[in-house]
């Protein structure tokens, strides 16, 4: 075998194991609680920038 074919299959097998431990319900949490950081966000740098105008 060649030093590129071994990195490969290292690669692979550790890209296997990832996936066999991360389950659907960590994904779909994640985008969740991503999503809801975003509108969060979005929503205060709009509530400041409404404040802001009414104080000048």
């Amino acid at each position: 075998m060649k030093l590129n074919d071994i990195r490969i299959s290292a690669i692979g097998g550790t890209l296997c194991s990832l996936w066999a431990s991360i389950s659907l319900g960590d994904v779909l949490q994640t985008a969740l609680t991503a999503a809801l950081g975003t509108l969060v966000s979005f929503a205060t740098s709009r509530l400041l920038a409404k404040l802001g105008k009414r104080k000048q």
